[in-house]
């Protein structure tokens, strides 16, 4: 939820590690500051030292921050050159997301050695239902506590526990645990817990419905669940008053759902200035489309849309989109695409930002590969795959960024006027 610093840690007997579990089967395990511990864990030399990782250029954003620069105040989404101005002293770093997915994976399977009743939310996080896993590993926080064991054990790494009743009040435990903590909150003093809490923790509340909150003397989740619900909805509307009083109430049935599959996966970039170079744009869209092809592969899923989008120095924003004849997870295929669909732009504009996507994702197993007529058996897809496995075990970085620019055809001209 980003908002640890409403959710103090605190000493109060009622919700710690040996606080009763009975009825809280659901965990909420997140790992602490994820980018930057994993650049830790693979830098040692960093251990100790303020770690930002994120968009390195003026225009960059924090994506995660060590517990060394959040003391500086340095916060996740929060502008690289403010992180900067902050914590001058701190070690910028770009994100390696093959790095963080190789974490991941084997952080999930631990999970999932437990129980196979875990949602990811991302990369960093996942709900777990461990009510099915008491038997064979005891109570819920003791399963917390050895999840914690395993992951610190086997990878180095530390996460911070929630177990409650439900998905929110575990999501609001772990947050509270932070940093490296694990916190119980009980079934029966949910509404302890909650009451105190101010209203920005309650799923739902951005800062504008707090604003509008406060204004009606609503400074507490306590202060919103007394609240006449007519007047919730005067302020918010009613889905979203039904929705806050429901949470405010400590109620929140959804279940853990495993099977939870991504819609999209995507990436773009924000240039340091505006760019209107077409070399430069087009080597920016390939890395971008590497890194679309590299993490599908990963997810095991499959794009049968490509949408490109480019923001204008004047931040008007163009998105356009094609469907393909077979869903891909080829950097090549997608780069293709994405290039098609940007030249086809009206030319002339300076760009802020451009970012590609696959869409309508579906499982790579169960989805033929069809072969186009006079293709190689063995070609792209299996160079990708090859580089994949060179980039998991010497990094990413040893990867050319536009290494597929010199497998382009030596026949086709480009224009010289058009990007």
């Amino acid at each position: 939820m980003g908002r640890s610093q409403s959710l103090p840690r605190g000493g109060d007997p009622r919700f710690g590690p040996d606080a009763d579990d009975t009825g809280c089967p659901i965990l909420h395990v997140d790992m602490d500051a994820f980018y930057a511990s994993v650049e830790v864990r693979h830098r040692p030399e960093l251990r100790g030292r303020a770690v930002v990782v994120g968009g390195i250029g003026p225009r960059g954003v924090v994506s995660s921050a060590s517990y060394e620069a959040r003391r500086y105040g340095v916060r996740s989404a929060m502008p690289t050159m403010r992180a900067r101005a902050l914590c001058p002293h701190a070690v910028f770093l770009p994100p390696d997301f093959t790095r963080y997915s190789a974490a991941s994976r084997a952080v999930m399977q631990i999970f999932r050695d437990v129980t196979p009743l875990v949602e990811p939310l991302s990369l960093d996080e996942a709900f777990l239902d461990v009510a099915g896993a008491r038997r064979l590993f005891g109570s819920p926080a003791l399963i917390g506590r050895r999840i914690r064991e395993r992951v610190a054990a086997e990878q180095g790494l530390t996460c911070s526990v929630g177990v409650g009743p439900s998905k929110f009040v575990a999501k609001l435990g772990s947050t509270r645990a932070k940093p490296d903590g694990l916190l119980v909150v009980p079934a029966a003093r949910v509404l302890d817990f909650l009451h105190p809490l101010p209203v920005s923790a309650l799923w739902g509340v951005g800062e504008r419905s707090a604003e509008a909150l406060h204004r009606l003397g609503l400074r507490t989740v306590g202060d919103l669940a007394e609240a006449p619900i007519g007047m919730l909805r005067t302020a918010l509307g009613q889905a979203a008053a039904a929705h806050l009083h429901e949470l405010a109430w400590g109620r929140d049935p959804r279940r853990v759902s495993p099977e939870q599959v991504e819609k999209s996966i995507g990436a773009e970039v924000t240039f340091d200035v505006d760019v209107d170079d077409p070399e430069g744009i087009r080597r920016t869209l390939l890395a971008l489309a590497e890194k679309v092809g590299a993490r599908l592969r990963d997810a095991g899923q499959v794009g049968r849309t490509v949408s490109v989008k480019v923001r204008m120095s004047d931040f008007r924003t163009v998105s356009r989109s094609r469907t393909l004849d077979v869903p891909t997870d080829v950097a090549r295929e997608i780069f293709d695409t994405a290039w098609s669909l940007f030249t086809a732009l009206p030319p002339g504009e300076r760009i802020r930002l451009v970012g590609v996507r696959a869409e309508g994702l579906h499982p790579a197993d169960a989805t033929p590969r069809q072969l186009t007529l006079g293709e190689p058996e063995r070609g792209w897809r299996e160079a990708e795959i090859a580089a994949d496995a060179a980039a998991a075990r010497f990094g990413r970085s040893i990867i050319g960024p536009a290494s597929l620019l010199t497998g382009r055809d030596p026949q086709r001209k480009e224009n010289p006027t058009r990007p």
